[in-house]
């Protein structure tokens, strides 16, 4: 439970009260100010607590958007605000620091507020920049045309009043809960009926985490029903997927509508997506092994793109959008894109083109449902490829001409993205550092996959390819990664690990080495994943002990190449090798994922992005 305080006795005929208790708190009034420190130690330690100025007028879901949200330590809108366990001694020694009635309220005060009021003399104001003062981040939600105000008379009180009737609070919460920046197919095909769908869940008490689990089950499902090999499989496989996504968008609308951000929700919302796309790739290539087709080495294919991908995506983000400074992006193909957006249909166009997610599982669901497994991955590989030469090429262009200094923060996420192991740390501790990071590890990624697709399976040149790689991979990050294109040494590695292991597999003709490798590739996916995850949620990389158990991309790869090269002679020794491989990665990335992201130490992130 937690608590509201008011900061004065109640207003006759007032529903702050009842409008408080709707959103889950339990109500005490101060007689006066001074009573407020002696209040808030009754609340216990624990507890979020919420300061809110008797006579506050707004709509109720400006409260909930000020007072619920858990993923901030403290927030405010005018008349009201909330603190977290975290900020509860800063609130303490702000009220000793405001000790005494408050300063009057200036008169004329504007009824609908929908920016932070600092300079009034309203005392939860004065608290909320008291902590701000105080170094505690004070999250100010954008209203947009809700109210939030505390008048200063009669005649302010009946105009905001009037204000709060002219605006329905439930149509604006129902927009606000689909995303800005959707794709095409979510926005115009998904979304308009998904937010009912939302607030048909919030209603029956259904929280963001059951329609999330409901999503992968239902993406689980069809991917059996592909499985089955038969067109009625295939049909039905189809309907899922789609109704899957339709559950997928409602699980994050239902998160803002009702302000559930959880650690569980981030760690499942972060995972299941791949999951459910990459589980419907085995339930693709099952189903066309079951008709005489063995497509198994372009499922892998679909899978090493995608992820290879979003990689992509995630590094030029934190080298970019996050770790330089923004003030200084003077690139002329931001200046192009920024005057695109100013034209409509482009935005759309150039949405639809990178295949985001909607687009992408609607393309897959209606192959599936008319076509065969093979046109589907053939398909999906071209628009992936196209699609990622497309935003790739955007990318290095934009960093080749924006004049922006790369920070800490940003070359550590990028040195964290790196997945480097023992063997590459040694290498960077004792060897050169040589600028051209991006270089070095091209030249080392170009090797080690010719090698995989060029030399006779098993041959231990392979071997030395695997050993030149590790040697680059450690050379590549040795500086910190702060050059205008060292985001692209993460993207570099992803690929060589992934692709190596596709060509070997694919080249080695032994029975179930593609699947095998499949399951290899998605264990080793998942990792990096959970590690892009943490970081975006502010808690870091992995630890240590983690990355070097499971070898680092460079120690992976070298073994397969050593198990490619000691078992080419024993038939299906190699898949069972790289069977025992991946369930060894997947139990130890996976257990200490769960056990991070069910911590109390994990962040309450909720993914506004879409990942292409």
């Amino acid at each position: 439970m937690s608590t509201a305080i008011l900061t004065g006795l109640p207003v006759p005929g007032s529903q702050l009260g009842p409008e408080l208790r709707s959103l889950g708190f339990d109500v005490r009034s101060a007689q006066r100010p001074e009573d407020l420190p002696g209040l808030l130690a009754e609340v216990p330690p624990g507890e979020r607590v919420a300061l809110v100025d008797p006579s506050f007028v707004g709509h109720t879901h400006a409260l909930r958007l000020a007072l619920t949200d858990p993923r901030f330590p403290a927030a405010a809108v005018t008349g009201a605000m909330a603190v977290q366990a975290e900020a509860r001694p800063a609130l303490v020694r702000a009220l000793a620091d405001l000790a005494g009635p408050p300063a009057p309220t200036a008169a004329g005060a504007s009824v609908a507020v929908n920016a932070p009021s600092t300079g009034t003399g309203v005392l939860t104001d004065r608290v909320a920049s008291a902590l701000e003062d105080g170094g505690v981040a004070v999250h100010r939600p954008d209203l947009g045309s809700l109210v939030a105000t505390v008048p200063a008379g009669p005649e302010a009180a009946f105009a905001a009043r009037r204000a709060v009737d002219a605006v329905d609070d439930e149509a604006v919460r129902l927009r606000t809960a689909v995303k800005s920046r959707d794709g095409f197919f979510t926005t115009f095909c998904i979304s308009p009926y998904s937010r009912y769908l939302a607030r048909w869940c919030a209603r029956r008490g259904l929280t963001p985490n059951q329609v999330t689990t409901a999503s992968l089950l239902t993406a689980l499902i069809a991917a059996g029903c592909a499985a089955t090999g038969t067109r009625g499989g295939f049909v039905a496989a189809g309907a899922l997927l789609l109704f899957s996504f339709v559950l997928d968008c409602t699980d994050g609308q239902l998160a803002r509508y009702s302000l559930q951000y959880s650690t569980l929700g981030a760690w499942l919302d972060a995972t299941f997506d791949r999951a459910k796309e990459y589980a419907y790739y085995a339930g693709l290539a099952l189903g066309a092994a079951r008709g005489g087709d063995d497509v198994w080495a372009l499922a892998l294919g679909a899978m090493v793109l995608q992820t290879c991908r979003h990689v992509v995506d995630f590094s030029f983000n934190e080298a970019h959008v996050v770790g330089t400074d923004a003030s200084a992006n003077t690139s002329p193909t931001a200046a192009l894109s920024d005057k695109l957006d100013s034209v409509g249909w482009t935005v759309w166009v150039r949405r639809m083109i990178v295949l985001p997610i909607g687009e992408r599982w609607a393309m897959i669901a209606v192959l599936t449902a008319v076509t065969t497994p093979r046109t589907v991955f053939c398909v999906l590989l071209i628009g992936c490829a196209f699609a990622a030469c497309y935003t790739t090429a955007g990318r290095v262009l934009r960093s080749l001409t924006r004049r922006a200094t790369r920070t800490d923060r940003a070359a550590q996420a990028l040195a964290e993205l790196a997945d480097s192991g023992p063997v590459a740390e040694l290498v960077a501790a004792k060897g050169p550092r040589i600028a051209g990071a991006p270089v070095i590890a091209a030249v080392g990624a170009v090797a080690l996959v010719a090698a995989a697709l060029t030399q006779p399976f098993g041959s231990r040149q392979m071997i030395v390819a695997a050993v030149f790689y590790a040697i680059t991979s450690g050379l590549a990050v040795a500086a910190p990664l702060k050059g205008a294109l060292d985001w692209l040494v993460p993207p570099f590695f992803r690929a060589a690990e992934y692709g190596t292991v596709l060509a070997l597999a694919a080249r080695s003709e032994v029975e179930g080495a593609l699947p095998a490798a499949f399951g290899l590739v998605a264990a080793v996916a998942y990792h990096h994943y959970d590690t892009v995850y943490r970081i975006k949620g502010g808690s870091g990389a992995p630890p240590r002990w983690l990355v070097r158990v499971a070898g680092g991309h460079e120690g992976r790869t070298l073994v397969v190449a050593v198990l490619a090269a000691a078992l080419a002679d024993r038939g299906t020794d190699f898949t069972l090798a790289l069977t025992a491989l991946a369930v060894g990665i997947a139990l130890l990335v996976v257990v200490e994922s769960i056990r991070f992201w069910v911590s109390s130490g994990a962040p309450a992130v909720h993914d506004e992005g879409e990942p292409a």
